[in-house]
Protein backbone atom coordinates (compact mmCIF):
# COMPACT_ATOMS: atom_id res chain seq x y z
CA UNK A 1 0.00 0.00 0.00
CA UNK A 2 1.44 3.37 -0.99
CA UNK A 3 2.09 5.98 1.67
CA UNK A 4 0.81 9.54 1.28
CA UNK A 5 3.58 12.13 1.11
CA UNK A 6 3.46 14.38 4.17
CA UNK A 7 4.18 18.02 3.35
CA UNK A 8 5.87 20.55 5.62
CA UNK A 9 2.61 22.52 5.56
CA UNK A 10 0.71 19.49 6.90
CA UNK A 11 3.28 19.00 9.66
CA UNK A 12 3.06 22.66 10.62
CA UNK A 13 -0.76 22.53 10.58
CA UNK A 14 -0.75 19.58 13.00
CA UNK A 15 1.81 21.37 15.17
CA UNK A 16 -0.44 24.45 15.31
CA UNK A 17 -3.43 22.24 16.18
CA UNK A 18 -1.69 20.30 18.95
CA UNK A 19 1.43 22.09 20.15
CA UNK A 20 3.44 18.90 19.68
CA UNK A 21 7.00 18.90 18.26
CA UNK A 22 7.62 19.00 14.50
CA UNK A 23 9.24 15.53 14.37
CA UNK A 24 6.47 14.02 16.51
CA UNK A 25 3.87 15.58 14.21
CA UNK A 26 5.58 14.29 11.08
CA UNK A 27 5.86 10.78 12.50
CA UNK A 28 2.23 10.76 13.62
CA UNK A 29 0.97 12.00 10.24
CA UNK A 30 3.10 9.38 8.46
CA UNK A 31 1.72 6.57 10.67
CA UNK A 32 -1.81 7.92 10.19
CA UNK A 33 -1.31 8.17 6.41
CA UNK A 34 -2.19 11.88 6.46
CA UNK A 35 -5.35 11.59 8.57
CA UNK A 36 -5.22 14.52 11.02
CA UNK A 37 -7.73 13.12 13.53
CA UNK A 38 -5.93 9.78 13.61
CA UNK A 39 -2.59 11.58 13.99
CA UNK A 40 -3.93 13.55 16.97
CA UNK A 41 -5.07 10.29 18.58
CA UNK A 42 -1.63 8.75 18.02
CA UNK A 43 0.06 11.73 19.68
CA UNK A 44 -2.27 11.52 22.66
CA UNK A 45 -1.84 7.76 23.01
CA UNK A 46 1.90 8.30 23.17
CA UNK A 47 1.42 10.65 26.10
CA UNK A 48 1.56 13.97 24.31
CA UNK A 49 -0.35 16.71 26.14
CA UNK A 50 -2.87 17.56 23.45
CA UNK A 51 -5.99 19.69 23.90
CA UNK A 52 -9.28 17.79 23.64
CA UNK A 53 -11.22 18.01 20.42
CA UNK A 54 -13.15 21.26 20.92
CA UNK A 55 -16.49 22.11 19.36
CA UNK A 56 -15.19 25.35 17.94
CA UNK A 57 -15.93 26.47 14.42
CA UNK A 58 -12.67 27.80 13.05
CA UNK A 59 -11.48 29.76 10.03
CA UNK A 60 -8.09 31.30 9.29
CA UNK A 61 -9.03 34.97 9.76
CA UNK A 62 -12.22 36.92 10.17
CA UNK A 63 -14.60 38.50 12.63
CA UNK A 64 -17.08 36.98 15.09
CA UNK A 65 -20.20 38.97 16.02
CA UNK A 66 -22.58 38.20 18.91
CA UNK A 67 -25.75 40.07 19.81
CA UNK A 68 -28.92 39.62 21.91
CA UNK A 69 -32.47 40.96 21.52
CA UNK A 70 -33.78 43.86 23.59
CA UNK A 71 -35.65 41.45 25.88
CA UNK A 72 -32.53 39.24 26.26
CA UNK A 73 -34.46 36.13 25.24
CA UNK A 74 -32.87 35.59 21.83
CA UNK A 75 -29.25 35.75 20.76
CA UNK A 76 -27.23 35.11 17.62
CA UNK A 77 -23.58 34.76 16.71
CA UNK A 78 -22.35 35.16 13.15
CA UNK A 79 -18.83 34.31 12.02
CA UNK A 80 -17.49 35.81 8.78
CA UNK A 81 -14.16 34.59 7.45
CA UNK A 82 -11.59 36.19 5.20
CA UNK A 83 -7.97 35.40 4.30
CA UNK A 84 -5.93 38.05 6.13
CA UNK A 85 -5.96 39.86 9.46
CA UNK A 86 -5.65 43.14 7.53
CA UNK A 87 -9.09 42.62 5.99
CA UNK A 88 -10.56 41.29 9.25
CA UNK A 89 -9.78 44.64 10.89
CA UNK A 90 -11.02 46.72 7.95
CA UNK A 91 -13.96 48.96 8.91
CA UNK A 92 -15.94 48.08 5.76
CA UNK A 93 -15.54 44.34 6.41
CA UNK A 94 -16.66 44.80 10.03
CA UNK A 95 -19.66 46.85 8.90
CA UNK A 96 -20.58 44.19 6.36
CA UNK A 97 -20.47 41.49 9.02
CA UNK A 98 -22.57 43.52 11.42
CA UNK A 99 -25.19 44.09 8.70
CA UNK A 100 -25.51 40.30 8.34
CA UNK A 101 -25.89 39.89 12.11
CA UNK A 102 -28.58 42.61 12.19
CA UNK A 103 -30.38 40.77 9.40
CA UNK A 104 -30.18 37.53 11.37
CA UNK A 105 -31.52 39.18 14.51
CA UNK A 106 -34.44 40.70 12.60
CA UNK A 107 -35.43 37.55 10.70
CA UNK A 108 -34.31 34.76 13.07
CA UNK A 109 -33.40 32.18 10.41
CA UNK A 110 -33.10 28.64 11.79
CA UNK A 111 -29.98 27.59 9.88
CA UNK A 112 -26.90 29.09 8.23
CA UNK A 113 -28.33 28.17 4.81
CA UNK A 114 -31.51 30.10 5.58
CA UNK A 115 -29.36 33.06 6.66
CA UNK A 116 -27.38 32.97 3.42
CA UNK A 117 -30.64 32.97 1.43
CA UNK A 118 -32.02 36.11 3.12
CA UNK A 119 -32.12 39.36 1.15
CA UNK A 120 -29.44 41.89 2.04
CA UNK A 121 -30.32 44.93 -0.01
CA UNK A 122 -30.87 43.85 -3.61
CA UNK A 123 -29.05 40.52 -3.28
CA UNK A 124 -28.94 37.51 -0.97
CA UNK A 125 -26.35 37.25 1.79
CA UNK A 126 -24.51 34.59 -0.22
CA UNK A 127 -24.42 36.84 -3.30
CA UNK A 128 -23.32 39.82 -1.18
CA UNK A 129 -20.32 37.76 0.00
CA UNK A 130 -19.35 37.14 -3.61
CA UNK A 131 -19.65 40.88 -4.31
CA UNK A 132 -17.40 41.61 -1.34
CA UNK A 133 -14.86 39.11 -2.70
CA UNK A 134 -14.77 41.11 -5.93
CA UNK A 135 -14.22 44.38 -4.05
CA UNK A 136 -11.70 43.14 -1.48
CA UNK A 137 -9.91 40.46 -3.48
CA UNK A 138 -10.16 37.81 -0.76
CA UNK A 139 -12.50 34.92 -0.08
CA UNK A 140 -15.34 36.18 2.11
CA UNK A 141 -17.81 33.72 3.58
CA UNK A 142 -20.33 33.28 6.39
CA UNK A 143 -18.83 30.21 8.06
CA UNK A 144 -20.97 29.89 11.17
CA UNK A 145 -24.31 30.98 12.59
CA UNK A 146 -25.53 30.00 16.03
CA UNK A 147 -28.71 30.95 17.89
CA UNK A 148 -29.91 30.63 21.47
CA UNK A 149 -33.45 31.12 22.75
CA UNK A 150 -33.99 31.10 26.51
CA UNK A 151 -35.50 33.03 29.43
CA UNK A 152 -32.16 34.85 29.68
CA UNK A 153 -29.49 35.01 26.99
CA UNK A 154 -26.05 36.58 27.26
CA UNK A 155 -23.59 37.12 24.40
CA UNK A 156 -19.96 37.79 25.29
CA UNK A 157 -17.64 39.15 22.60
CA UNK A 158 -14.02 38.63 23.56
CA UNK A 159 -11.72 41.61 22.81
CA UNK A 160 -10.39 41.31 19.27
CA UNK A 161 -13.68 39.84 17.99
CA UNK A 162 -12.31 36.45 17.06
CA UNK A 163 -14.19 34.64 19.82
CA UNK A 164 -17.74 34.86 21.14
CA UNK A 165 -19.69 32.83 23.66
CA UNK A 166 -23.44 32.74 24.13
CA UNK A 167 -25.25 31.22 27.13
CA UNK A 168 -28.93 30.55 27.76
CA UNK A 169 -30.48 30.30 31.25
CA UNK A 170 -33.84 28.92 32.41
CA UNK A 171 -34.53 31.96 34.60
CA UNK A 172 -33.65 35.64 34.58
CA UNK A 173 -30.21 36.15 36.15
CA UNK A 174 -28.19 39.27 36.82
CA UNK A 175 -25.90 40.66 34.15
CA UNK A 176 -22.91 39.91 36.38
CA UNK A 177 -23.78 36.22 36.77
CA UNK A 178 -24.63 35.85 33.08
CA UNK A 179 -21.36 37.46 32.01
CA UNK A 180 -19.38 35.32 34.47
CA UNK A 181 -20.66 32.13 32.84
CA UNK A 182 -20.24 33.43 29.29
CA UNK A 183 -16.65 34.46 30.04
CA UNK A 184 -16.04 31.02 31.56
CA UNK A 185 -17.20 29.37 28.35
CA UNK A 186 -15.07 31.73 26.25
CA UNK A 187 -11.93 31.25 28.34
CA UNK A 188 -12.12 27.53 29.17
CA UNK A 189 -13.64 26.13 25.95
CA UNK A 190 -15.94 23.46 27.43
CA UNK A 191 -17.20 20.88 24.94
CA UNK A 192 -20.54 20.42 26.71
CA UNK A 193 -22.66 21.89 29.51
CA UNK A 194 -22.60 18.77 31.74
CA UNK A 195 -21.42 15.15 31.71
CA UNK A 196 -24.57 13.80 30.06
CA UNK A 197 -24.23 16.32 27.22
CA UNK A 198 -20.83 15.08 26.00
CA UNK A 199 -21.00 13.61 22.51
CA UNK A 200 -20.97 9.78 22.67
CA UNK A 201 -18.26 9.45 20.03
CA UNK A 202 -16.05 11.94 21.87
CA UNK A 203 -16.53 10.01 25.12
CA UNK A 204 -15.69 6.69 23.44
CA UNK A 205 -12.59 8.29 21.97
CA UNK A 206 -11.45 9.54 25.40
CA UNK A 207 -11.99 6.08 26.91
CA UNK A 208 -10.04 4.42 24.09
CA UNK A 209 -7.12 6.83 24.47
CA UNK A 210 -7.11 6.46 28.27
CA UNK A 211 -7.04 2.65 28.03
CA UNK A 212 -4.22 2.75 25.47
CA UNK A 213 -2.17 5.08 27.67
CA UNK A 214 -2.67 2.81 30.69
CA UNK A 215 -1.58 -0.26 28.72
CA UNK A 216 1.51 1.54 27.39
CA UNK A 217 2.36 2.45 30.99
CA UNK A 218 2.29 -1.28 31.84
CA UNK A 219 -0.77 -1.17 34.10
CA UNK A 220 -2.44 -4.53 34.92
CA UNK A 221 -5.26 -5.39 32.53
CA UNK A 222 -7.64 -5.83 35.46
CA UNK A 223 -7.08 -2.17 36.38
CA UNK A 224 -7.38 -0.71 32.87
CA UNK A 225 -11.12 0.02 33.01
CA UNK A 226 -10.90 1.72 36.41
CA UNK A 227 -7.88 3.80 35.40
CA UNK A 228 -9.58 4.83 32.16
CA UNK A 229 -12.74 5.85 34.01
CA UNK A 230 -10.63 8.00 36.32
CA UNK A 231 -9.13 9.80 33.33
CA UNK A 232 -12.58 10.27 31.82
CA UNK A 233 -13.76 11.82 35.10
CA UNK A 234 -10.81 14.22 34.85
CA UNK A 235 -11.92 14.98 31.29
CA UNK A 236 -15.39 15.86 32.60
CA UNK A 237 -13.87 18.24 35.15
CA UNK A 238 -11.73 19.96 32.54
CA UNK A 239 -14.10 20.10 29.58
CA UNK A 240 -17.72 20.28 30.81
CA UNK A 241 -18.89 23.74 31.82
CA UNK A 242 -20.66 22.98 35.10
CA UNK A 243 -17.86 20.75 36.38
CA UNK A 244 -14.98 23.09 35.56
CA UNK A 245 -13.25 25.15 38.22
CA UNK A 246 -14.84 28.58 38.24
CA UNK A 247 -12.30 31.03 36.81
CA UNK A 248 -13.10 33.71 39.41
CA UNK A 249 -12.87 31.30 42.39
CA UNK A 250 -11.00 28.03 41.84
CA UNK A 251 -12.31 26.63 45.13
CA UNK A 252 -15.72 26.26 43.46
CA UNK A 253 -16.98 24.55 40.36
CA UNK A 254 -19.23 26.53 38.01
CA UNK A 255 -22.16 24.45 39.29
CA UNK A 256 -21.36 25.38 42.89
CA UNK A 257 -21.06 29.03 41.95
CA UNK A 258 -24.49 29.03 40.30
CA UNK A 259 -26.04 27.16 43.22
CA UNK A 260 -24.62 29.77 45.61
CA UNK A 261 -26.53 32.41 43.62
CA UNK A 262 -29.78 30.49 43.16
CA UNK A 263 -30.29 26.70 43.27
CA UNK A 264 -32.93 26.98 40.52
CA UNK A 265 -30.54 28.40 37.88
CA UNK A 266 -29.93 26.03 34.98
CA UNK A 267 -27.75 26.56 31.91
CA UNK A 268 -29.97 25.50 29.02
CA UNK A 269 -27.74 26.36 26.06
CA UNK A 270 -24.10 27.11 25.27
CA UNK A 271 -22.52 28.20 22.01
CA UNK A 272 -18.85 29.09 21.52
CA UNK A 273 -17.56 30.31 18.18
CA UNK A 274 -13.92 31.00 17.43
CA UNK A 275 -11.99 32.13 14.39
CA UNK A 276 -8.26 31.60 13.88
Amino acid sequence: MSTIAISAADVNKLRQMTGAGMMDCKKALTEANGDFEAAIDLLRKKGQKIAANRQDREAKEGYVFGKISSDAKHGAVVSICCETDFVAKNADFVKFGESILDLAMANKPATIDELKALSLGSTTVAEACVEQMGKIGEKIEVVDYQVVNADKVIAYNHPGNKLAAMIGFNVAVSEEVAKDIAMQAAAMAPVAIDKDDVDTKMLEREMDIAKDQARQEGKPEAMIEKIAQGKVNKFYNEYTLLNQEFIKDDKKTVRQYLESVDKNIKVTAMKRVKIG
